[in-house]
């Protein structure tokens, strides 16, 4: 028995984020949704998503599990009441089904609580919905990881180069390097992945978290509540964004109030607005509801996967950059792009085999290749869209 995260039917309303991944598949925090029902309740988990994406993760086991929706936050009340359930039994709410127990096949072949014989109602459940709250709720779910990562282990010791405030908040793993930085933890836990980098000048106030391998580059400034993904290149100013993993926002330029996907490259000196002018309410685009919603006073870009961005690039408010984008243009760029978009005019298009040749130059930078899985998902999502 274990645990299968599904998306629910609304998962597009995540896009671009989970056009080419699972919502179990998306970092927020320290981290990933799948890694985080792991550490909670010790279990192993499979992934339940869409069919074009299901190539990518392994195979569910036909034996009996705990069916649990993907995109809900779950308290330690929630976890037990999903853990306690018998066969046949289900949790909903006014949303749907947030977790039953049934095998792969009664799941794939009902719809949704019509399977389960007894159905429990909770109220106030949150879910992920809008791909804006993943750096919205950044701050908080910094804090709870870093409870979670760091309990009743011991942290590596800091080089005396540093300047630290609140170092009992700061945690360093293993093999990881910072020197004559300034690390203030004081608004909130700093966690330094294994083998992480963090170079001369820099300055960092929590909560803060930079993943295994990443590295932060000289003189940079970093506001909480900021996650740099494994492997990946921050520096500039960033102010409470989330940098996918094997990402790069290398030079100067601003960042905020962002959520960046994994394999992009933001050029040196571009920048993005945060809020309108007026200051008042942004709206980004949402593939799910095809239409403009509201997403707060404060919203930058959300950008798919494999989407790359020109030098010295203007990011308007409130953006929304498809997957595989090669991004260039003049001026304020367009808030909206649509996946493989060349440039920014609608009617140019990123040729198939060069966004496939162009990834994997990328990826061989960082000593990775496409797999064909990840090809046949590009694929799909490329024939779907032109």
């Amino acid at each position: 028995m274990a645990i299968v995260l599904f998306d629910n039917q609304y998962r597009k309303k995540l896009f671009p984020l989970t056009a080419t991944k699972a919502v179990a598949d998306l970092r927020v925090g320290i981290l990933k949704i799948k890694d985080w029902w792991q550490s909670k309740t010790k279990q192993p988990v499979f992934i339940h998503t869409a069919a074009y994406l299901q190539g990518l993760y392994t195979e569910i086991s036909i034996e009996e599990h705990f069916w649990i929706d993907a995109s809900v936050l779950a308290d330690d009340f929630l976890i037990q009441k999903i853990l306690a359930l018998a066969t046949n039994e289900c949790l909903a709410d006014e949303f749907g089904l947030i977790a039953g127990k049934a095998t792969i096949e009664q799941f794939n072949n009902t719809a949704s609580l019509t399977y389960f014989e007894t159905i429990t109602n909770i109220e106030n459940v949150q879910r992920f919905e809008w791909p804006q709250q993943l750096f919205q709720l950044n701050d908080w779910l910094i804090r709870e990881h870093f409870k979670l990562i760091t309990q009743e282990r011991s942290s590596q010791p800091i080089s005396s180069t540093n300047q630290t405030i609140s170092l009992e908040n700061i945690f360093i793993e293993a093999g990881a390097s910072v020197e004559f930085s300034i690390l203030n933890a004081s608004t909130g836990p700093i966690y330094i992945g294994k083998n992480a980098t963090i170079l001369e000048g820099s300055i960092i106030r929590g909560p803060f978290a930079l993943l295994e391998n990443a590295a932060i580059k000289m003189g940079a400034k970093i506001y909480g509540a900021t996650t740099i993904g494994v492997h990946s290149i921050a520096g500039g100013e960033i102010k409470n964004a989330i940098l996918g993993d094997y990402s790069n926002k290398a030079h100067d330029g601003y960042l905020g109030d962002s959520v960046i996907g994994e394999w992009c490259n933001l050029g040196a000196g571009t920048s993005n607005s945060n809020i309108k002018n007026t200051a008042g309410d942004v709206k980004l685009w949402n593939d799910g509801t095809n239409n403009y919603e509201s997403a707060g006073q404060k919203c930058g870009v959300i950008m798919g996967d494999y989407t790359k961005v020109a030098i010295n690039s203007c990011i308007n408010t409130g953006s929304n950059f498809g997957v595989g984008c090669n991004v260039f243009g003049e001026g304020l760029l367009p808030t909206l792009l649509q996946h493989f978009s060349w440039g920014t005019q609608l009617q140019n298009k990123y040729q198939f085999n060069k966004l496939v040749n162009d990834i994997n130059n990328w990826k061989k930078l960082k000593g990775k290749v496409l797999s064909n899985q990840e090809i046949e998902v590009l694929k799909s999502l490329y024939n779907n869209f032109n």
